[in-house]
């Protein structure tokens, strides 16, 4: 059955608010712009052989891919896999110019349809930086695509969090106007109205075969499982992925994943991290040097771009590329090939290697400072996705850990099982992880070998217990100066919390109970040291001591944090439990 304009128009917003799940709302406004353009071409000179092919939403918040999904209009079936992505130039002219354009892929230009509903042809290669490359029009034609409309996807803010793109077919339409022109304000519309609902509900995207974990990735929680998902549909591409996130996060296993789940798997992974190569040896080691290249050469080396071929070249930490090595980097991007160091002779080399790309640097920042080309930026950018920090995915935290504790077991030769108790898990979700995990694997190991140094073999089952987790996290405290805090700040927020629940009731949260947090501190030092006068010099109260006035101190400070558990109630730590008896005298 034929929808008209106005009827999707109608049914658009009832559809949008009922839509529990990423693809009903993007089907949705997908089908009402098909029945836009398809009643706009039915009175154009071209209705007979021109027709709408497919569509798809982008949802791209801060650049990054967050959510994917297109449907074939002939069908109405998902489009699997990502040949119908247009291409990280035009996202990134969409991003920039917050307009609409029209791609006219056999004659590789450009119409950009203003706010005011101007058209304007770009031409000059200096505008038409968002026209799609050879290889993507190569790609675009393939599936018959010669004409491709893009439509910013706008959040209630005003931001532009991705894009929604239209694909027809009309061969014979080379340089005439297909029916954007009498439809794109229209086409604007819808999209701003998709955008107030779908941008802003994040709404997961249903799958019939969920993210599940393996070998590669044994932890997926329910923040990640997005980003798996989508991952599985770039993975088999031979496209560049572009992993940004805080360090520590897992972006290397993330690429090692991504490679096997290729068609490369099987095949070398290359893994080189820019941080750790001096910016005059980078060339050298991405593109390998001949005996006697340069000083130190003393023998021939392929480099990382050849160990990597017919597989896969993670680059880490690509930010720290210098502007010589991203030039020649783009060359190869282009052309796929490559000079050694010193081998002058033997002229150009071709690999087939594909390209995986990580930082935690913002690549945007970059390039406007002038740090980060432009032009090899747009290379790289092709399918950005975004890891999120430790602290943001704590529903991993103790999957994570377990893995961890139980790898390091097998690897000591350990018999039974390895766990930690529930105290010593809840201080692990509770901590701050700045150095995500990274971090995390560290603090592991360290309770695992304090725990193995209180007992004389690795026979049975293997309990980690609180305090092995509290000794082995005070490790960081000097290399993580603002873990404290972060600490001090979560606990000052949950306080808050407790007050907001509190609110209007008959017992407020008054503020002066925050002083119990000096008696919990004091009574924790004296469990640390198993002593008050250590304890107190411990903490800078060496005065205290001189007039013996220490013993009633921590009397008086144990007594607030009595009150507030008096008033507050619930599961008490064990470790408090512990402080308090020590309010006794000696």
């Amino acid at each position: 059955m034929t929808v008209s304009r106005d009827e999707s128009f109608v049914s658009l917003v009832p559809r949008l608010v009922s839509a529990t799940y990423f693809d009903e709302a993007a089907t949705a406004v997908l089908q009402a712009m098909f029945a836009c353009v398809e009643e706009a071409l039915a009175d154009s000179p071209l209705a007979s052989r021109a027709r709408i092919l497919r569509g798809v939403v982008h949802l791209r918040p801060e650049g990054s891919y967050q959510r994917l999904f297109g449907i074939d209009r002939l069908s109405g079936a998902r489009i699997e896999g990502t040949g119908y992505l247009t291409s990280g130039s035009v996202w990134s002219w969409i991003e920039k110019h917050r307009c609409s354009v029209s791609i006219d892929v056999q004659r590789a230009s450009l119409r950009s349809w203003m706010p005011d509903g101007a058209a304007i042809e770009l031409r000059h290669p200096s505008e038409t930086a968002g026209m799609p490359g050879d290889a993507t029009r190569e790609r675009m034609l393939g599936r018959d695509a010669t004409h491709v409309h893009v439509v910013p996807l706008r959040a209630p803010g005003g931001s532009v969090d991705g894009m929604i793109t239209l694909e027809a077919s009309c061969r014979g339409a080379v340089g005439l106007e297909l029916p954007w022109a009498e439809c794109h304000e229209e086409l604007a519309i819808l999209a701003s109205i998709a955008g107030a609902f779908i941008a802003a509900r994040a709404l997961p995207l249903r799958s019939d075969d969920p993210a599940s974990p393996d070998e590669f990735l044994p932890v997926v929680g329910q923040s990640t499982a997005p980003l798996v998902e989508l991952l599985r549909a770039f993975a088999p591409r031979d496209d560049t992925i572009l992993i940004t996130g805080p360090t520590g996060a897992g972006k290397s296993r993330l690429a090692r994943w991504c490679h096997e789940h290729s068609q490369r798997r099987g095949q070398p992974f290359e893994s080189l991290d820019l941080l750790g190569v001096p910016e005059d040896l980078q060339m050298a080691e991405l593109f390998g040097w001949k005996r006697g290249a340069f000083t130190g050469a003393v023998k021939d080396n392929p480099g990382a771009i050849a160990r990597a071929a017919k597989g896969t070249l993670f680059l880490d930490e690509i930010d720290k590329l210098s502007l010589k090595a991203q030039a020649g980097l783009l060359r190869f991007i282009e052309e796929r090939t490559y000079r050694m160091l010193g081998d002058d002779g033997a002229g150009e080399r071709r690999a087939d290697a594909r390209l995986l790309v990580g930082t935690n640097a913002d690549l945007r920042a970059a390039v406007r400072a002038g740090r980060f080309r432009e032009d090899l930026y747009y290379r790289i950018n092709v399918l950005p996705v975004r890891l999120l920090p430790l602290a943001e995915r704590l529903d991993e935290l103790p999957r994570w850990a377990d893995y961890m504790l139980n790898r390091r077991h097998q690897e000591a030769d350990g018999k039974g099982t390895a766990r930690f108790e529930p105290e010593a898990m809840k201080l692990l979700v509770s901590a701050p992880w700045p150095g995500n995990l990274r971090q995390l694997d560290n603090i592991v190991r360290r309770a695992y070998a304090l725990q193995l140094a209180g007992q004389s073999g690795l026979g049975g089952d293997l309990l980690i217990l609180r305090r092995h987790v509290e000794r082995a996290l005070t490790f960081d405290s000097d290399a993580e100066p603002s873990a404290l805090i972060k600490l001090l700040w979560r606990a000052a927020l949950s306080f808050v919390n407790e007050a907001e629940r509190r609110r209007g009731g008959s017992a407020p949260l008054p503020l002066e109970l925050t002083d119990a947090f000096r008696g919990m501190v004091l009574g924790a030092a004296v469990q640390r040291t198993g002593n008050r006068d250590d304890a107190f010099t411990l903490l800078g109260q060496e005065p205290l001591l001189k007039n013996r006035n220490h013993h009633r101190t921590l009397r008086r400070e144990l007594s607030r944090v009595r009150e507030v558990l008096d008033l507050l109630g619930g599961d008490v730590d064990p470790g408090l439990l512990a402080v308090l008896d020590t309010d006794k005298e000696p």
